[in-house]
């Protein structure tokens, strides 16, 4: 494992564990844990609104009796936050969870604008933070970012941050902090932890012929998933590429990855705009899948719909159809058609990617629902319930 500094000299592996992804079976995620650990991955990213997350985190950490061995970093959920009453009570129920004492590095969670940031400084969370570093609770304080590149830099200004979090890869290089906003906060001392590099798996699976082939044109023996990690760490200002892992496998591959990581050569860095061309021709909406729009109060699984949708694109009409039948529409164990869709917008208002959710469901319903696919769903339908 290689490693690179933060703003105080730690030390940090240049993969870090994103827990988001953490599969239910405990069993599975005690591998994870335990191979990210065993392969000197050191940093551990959850968060109080990851569902049971902070839980099995904290379990298996205190199971093989690893919290020291490694860094945590968990995150405030500031939406549910009314009064600064609600700081404590939530940092205490994380420490919990966690079964720890202190939290090496704590987040403000999704700050989508400087005015969200200005409204927690009128509630008093730096005072709050202050009494919590000095007690030795929090070791270092940082936010996780989900707006424009200008509120970005209205925020690395506005506090003495040690670290930030942004989503950035090689295809959404200018995206909501972008490049920008990475060079920014590098200069600033900042250490910067990666989001979404491979857009949820999306840069490492799937991804059309051409693209292939033309990674393959400047070196067959990286995968996708190494073109994408790659390039990140090709960049010195970023500190740590988080990985959200929800099998073995793939958190041995992203070891082997990290590993044998050194920089691109000339040759490598040229393709990643002709590949970047090929793909922006066939996605056609940047969901990542990072799940924060469901439960749907319809039952709409959306995360499926919009993969579907694109699959529909990147692999084909009859791959997206497919895979929409699967995990949306009837042979699915709970059916959810984007037709259920009432325009309620809560989608919308916590998706980090500010997708225009309502519109993709309504193209979704639009491809896959076809009257003749409708009535051969009826006909499926009656064939499973006899």
């Amino acid at each position: 494992m290689q490693y690179r500094t933060d703003k105080h000299g730690n030390q940090l592996s240049i993969l870090g564990l994103g827990c988001m992804r953490l599969p239910r079976d405990k069993k599975e995620a005690e591998r994870i844990i335990l191979a990210a650990i065993d392969g000197g991955v050191n940093y551990f990213d959850t968060a109080y609104i990851y569902p049971n997350n902070e839980i099995t985190v904290g379990e298996i950490l205190a199971k093989h009796d690893k919290r020291k061995d490694i860094h945590i970093a968990t995150k405030m959920p500031l939406f549910l936050c009314k009064s600064a009453d609600d700081f404590e009570r939530f940092f205490n129920e994380q420490l919990m969870r966690l079964q720890t004492d202190y939290i090496d590095y704590y987040f403000m969670h999704s700050i989508s604008s400087f005015a969200r940031w200005e409204a927690l400084q009128k509630m008093g969370i730096e005072e709050w933070i202050a009494e919590k570093k000095r007690l030795g609770q929090i070791r270092q304080i940082g936010f996780s970012y989900h707006g424009t590149c200008n509120d970005f830099m209205k925020m690395i200004e506005s506090y003495p941050w040690e670290f930030c979090m942004i989503q950035y890869n090689y295809i959404g290089e200018n995206y909501q902090a972008g490049k920008k906003g990475l060079l920014a906060a590098a200069e600033k001392g900042i250490a910067v932890m990666v989001m979404e590099p491979l857009l949820g798996g999306k840069l490492a699976t799937n991804l059309p012929d051409q693209a292939i082939k033309t990674f393959n044109r400047a070196n067959a023996k990286l995968s996708p998933a190494d073109f994408g990690l790659w390039w990140l760490w090709n960049q010195n200002e970023v500190t740590i590429v988080l990985s959200g892992i929800n099998t073995t496998n793939i958190m041995e591959s992203n070891l082997r990855s990290a590993d044998s990581f050194r920089s691109l050569t000339a040759e490598e860095l040229s393709v990643y705009p002709d590949v970047v061309s090929i793909l922006k021709k066939t996605y056609k909406v940047n969901c990542t899948g990072c799940n924060y729009c469901i439960p749907c109060p319809q039952g709409i699984n959306i995360p499926a719909c919009l993969s579907a949708y694109n699959a529909g694109y990147t692999q084909g009409y009859l791959t997206g159809l497919t895979l929409y039948m699967t995990t949306i529409a009837v042979l699915s164990s709970a059916p959810g058609s984007p037709r259920k869709c009432n325009d309620c917008g809560k989608c919308e208002k916590i998706c980090p990617q500010n997708i225009p959710v309502r519109k993709f469901l309504k193209k979704t319903a639009k491809r896959f629902e076809l009257l003749p696919i409708r009535l051969a769903f009826k006909v499926i339908k009656k064939l499973l319930n006899r």
